[in-house]
């Protein structure tokens, strides 16, 4: 590779559903600049991701982790994870972890609770309803459904959604400061603690109930491991829901070819997910040994950022791929990850975005912005893309 001068992560979009544009004419391997002056690299290519991210000899550590981007201005310090926060987290430790909970996300077991989703989805759409035209998509129906879930599974009471919710939007905002963002994880991480003490005395048929029956497992760290899973399991599927029925708006004929043909569904799940990429920073990996990747030799205490968005929007995996083509195979994009970190909770948001995405189509055929899409406001400035609210009528 010819030296060129490092450079910062492009975060300046044109559109709401594109990645900055300069993405797309980057190699797929280049030096990256970082808040902190590490010197590190990006990774464009779908081929180039899938590898890194399936390389052990890349770390997911967070106290050996840099940050692309800063936060309230400031380059974020590492830290180690949490006790229980298993994606900061290597094999041996990392491995242990998730293997408690891979039983409770097969896609058996998420099939099983389709019939609960879709009770769910019926009484937001009558809410929408109740509520009237126009309404806030995002509050209504969006943020609500993902969120019912997860606290049902997990056995969160839903009355206590405020607290939650106000903390992991504060954890999410890149305008805030570390100190912030901190205490809005101990806020959050104090939420877990009291449930799991909760559970401990009074235990249900929910996940946490069967995690506290594993005496190995201390307070903080089954508190880690619902912290994680409570956040990631509402604010991925409503930025999802938000952001994917703006985008089937926008171009009229793929809410029709929705509207026409029902078994495109799932295929048209698999495309938003790859279209959207909602994880817009990406992923950051450490080397942990010397590594040729691209053709140039990544060595140990290197960062390497992995652009999600410019693999899913690789034309060398995806032909046309700025084009939103919900009859596209789609198989083998990297929105939920790769490699052994992958999306723990998949199956769980493939299940809710088809419901809820089929739900608001029989339900309201003419749904349409109610405010210019130019006036939507985006999630620019968050850890997971999306929007704010969307403002739709029928």
């Amino acid at each position: 590779m010819t030296a060129v001068e490092p450079r910062t992560l492009p975060m300046t979009r044109t559109t709401p559903f594109d990645p900055p544009a300069e993405l797309a004419q980057m190699p797929p391997i280049s030096r990256l600049l970082y808040p902190d002056g590490h010197v590190g690299w990006l990774v464009t290519s779908h081929e180039l991701a899938k590898e890194v991210l399936a390389d052990k000899r890349f770390s997911s550590r967070f106290e050996l982790r840099r940050f692309p981007i800063s936060r309230g201005g400031e380059p974020f310090k590492p830290q180690e994870a949490q006790p229980g926060f298993f994606i900061g987290m290597d094999a041996p430790d990392h491995t242990q972890l998730r293997k408690l909970l891979t039983g409770q996300f097969t896609v058996r077991r998420m099939r099983q609770l389709e019939p609960r989703i879709e009770e769910i989805t019926r009484d937001r759409i009558s809410a929408m309803r109740a509520h009237g035209s126009p309404v806030d998509l995002v509050q209504e129906f969006a943020l609500p459904i993902p969120s019912l879930v997860i606290c049902e599974l997990l056995g969160v009471d839903y009355a206590d959604r405020d607290e939650f919710q106000t903390q992991t939007a504060r954890l999410l905002n890149l305008e805030l400061k570390q100190a912030e963002t901190m205490a809005a994880r101990d806020a959050v991480n104090d939420f877990m603690l009291r449930l799991v003490r909760q559970k401990r005395l009074k235990p249900a048929d929910d996940i946490m109930s069967g995690l506290v029956q594993h005496d190995e497992l201390t307070d903080e760290v089954l508190a880690g491991m619902g912290f994680l899973l409570l956040v990631a399991g509402h604010e991925t599927t409503a930025n999802m829901l938000g952001l994917g029925t703006m985008a089937l708006l926008h171009d009229r004929t793929q809410w029709d070819a929705l509207r026409a043909d029902p078994s495109l569904m799932p295929n048209a799940v698999e495309e938003l997910l790859r279209y959207l990429t909602i994880v817009h920073f990406g992923t950051v990996r450490t080397a942990l040994s010397p590594v040729s990747l691209g053709g140039v030799l990544v060595e140990p205490g290197d960062a390497v950022s992995i652009s999600l968005p410019a693999a899913n929007r690789d034309a060398a995996r995806f032909e046309d791929p700025d084009k939103l083509d919900l009859h596209r195979p789609t198989q083998g994009h990297v929105t939920f990850g790769h490699g052994i970190h992958q999306c723990l909770g998949q199956q769980l948001a493939r299940i809710e975005m088809r419901i809820g995405y089929r739900a608001l189509i029989d339900a309201f055929p003419t749904l349409r912005l109610a405010v210019r899409e130019d006036e939507v406001p985006m999630r620019t400035r968050m850890a997971i893309y999306g929007v704010h609210q969307l403002p739709v009528e029928w």
